[in-house]
């Protein structure tokens, strides 16, 4: 008689259950890349007999490496980049270049190809016409490989309905196409990579099995992971945000600065720090660039900032502890009030996110997409707390804390809490003279 110890648990029965969904999904993707390949080299053979008599084979296929080589100087403008296509380039001819990222044939006479170039997507359609485009030239396009190179000469049209799943509401009708640079099977898909956590779930409680891309995976194919709509989104608001912070400060009387990351000590005491031998002298990699920083006020600069790589060897798992990041850096002198300092910090954050909104909305749409999240909610002129106002909110809402001491991360999250049921904000700088101007985006909610 079994006891009540070893009898099987409904979390044992899910565990078995997920366990076997996951082994039964990694099954049918081997199988659909064996098949996938298999196909390729079954068209490429056709396709050696096909182009002997086909004789407009000179309008695609492969290009030779000997072709791909700088031979003579050419006008690159001549290319269009696809998220250049818009309704304004219709009936204008165009050459682009990108991936090819999903292929679709439709009977011997039709094979569609959406190519990818930068995030942006077009569809293009390769239809059998005299003396432009082969039946032959159909079944190469059909038989490419993803996430090939290619290049496409053709005539831009705009269809009647809407064009789902490309980012140009465009299509380009085909007459030349080669493949510069072939693509082998790949390890992981791109739209796999690409499937957010509730579509997955959503697809198993429906009964339906999604391949589910995990972090060891990406990282090891971490090349095609970048190719991802949100990865792509991640990078170019990454980049926005370092351009428009330099920007703004540039424009308020500040200058660029670059402080040694390799120094003899720690830069902002305590142990956390990487140690390393400098040619039989003991170094570590900078914490921080607040010493430099503060030599240069000294030094009569004024107002500078930095943009650069700040190492910390901390022993934290939490989502605010990162052992190497890239810090965004302002030091400045006071005229008369720490006042001056929350002007500018207030104005930054706030054109740092009204810049975002207007100049990367299909980037954030493209993040949202993967990792969904609400707009971030913040006032035109940020608000400004004082630490006893602060202190007094968790107060009258039960939370007993050191007015003395600093804010732990609950306290923190739960003043984010009330701040935005009560003012409406995510975003605000708490303030408590003379020991810290501390400007605080609200976390309590994953983003």
């Amino acid at each position: 008689m079994s006891t009540p110890e070893s009898q099987p648990t409904s979390e044992d029965a899910a565990s078995v259950s997920k366990k076997a969904a996951k082994k039964e999904a990694a099954k049918q993707e081997k199988l659909r890349r064996r098949q996938e390949q298999e196909a390729l080299a079954a068209a490429t053979r056709s396709l050696a007999v096909d182009d002997e008599q086909d004789p407009l084979a000179a309008n695609y296929g492969d290009v030779p490496l000997n072709e791909i080589q700088s031979k003579t100087v050419e006008d690159v403008s001549r290319w269009t980049e696809v998220g250049a296509l818009t309704n304004t380039s219709e009936n204008r001819s165009v050459l682009i270049r990108g991936r090819a990222q999903t292929i679709r044939a439709v009977g011997k006479n039709m094979a569609f190809v959406v190519v990818r170039e930068r995030g942006f997507t077009v569809q293009c359609v390769a239809t059998v016409q005299p003396d432009t485009v082969s039946r032959q030239m159909v079944k190469y396009v059909a038989g490419l490989s993803r996430e090939s190179i290619i290049d496409i000469e053709g005539v831009v049209s705009v269809p009647s309905v809407e064009i789902k799943g490309t980012t140009q509401q465009v299509e380009v009708q085909v007459r030349k196409l080669y493949c510069v640079s072939k693509a082998a099977v790949l390890p992981i898909n791109i739209e796999d990579a690409a499937r957010s956590d509730a579509e997955i779930e959503k697809a198993l409680q429906a009964g339906e099995k999604l391949v589910r891309v995990n972090q060891d995976t990406r990282l090891n194919n971490r090349v095609l992971d970048f190719r991802t709509p949100a990865n792509q989104g991640i990078f170019r608001i990454q980049s926005q945000v370092g351009t428009i912070f330099r920007q703004f400060l540039l424009s308020e009387g500040f200058f660029e600065i670059h402080t040694p990351k390799l120094i003899a000590g720690s830069s902002e005491g305590g142990a956390a720090v990487f140690r390393l031998d400098y040619k039989g002298q003991p170094a570590c990699l900078a914490q921080s660039p607040q010493l430099h920083k503060q030599m240069a006020i000294c030094g009569d600069f004024g107002r500078v900032f930095e943009i650069g790589g700040v190492y910390r060897a901390e022993d934290s798992y939490t989502h605010r502890h990162l052992c190497e990041f890239i810090g965004l850096d302002v030091e400045m002198e006071i005229k008369s009030h720490y006042s001056e300092v929350m002007d500018i910090v207030g104005r930054l954050f706030v054109t740092i996110f009204d810049t975002l909104n207007k100049t990367c909305e299909k980037e954030l749409e493209a993040v949202g997409r993967q990792y969904p999240f609400e707009p971030l909610k913040y006032l035109p002129e940020t608000l400004r707390l004082t630490f006893e106002e602060g202190i007094q909110m968790l107060k009258d809402a039960g939370i007993e804390v050191d007015p003395m001491g600093d804010l732990n991360t609950e306290a923190e999250r739960k003043l984010g809490q009330l701040v935005l049921e009560k003012y409406g904000t995510e975003f605000y700088i708490l303030h408590r003279y003379p020991l810290a101007v501390r400007p605080i985006l609200y976390d309590a909610l994953p983003r």
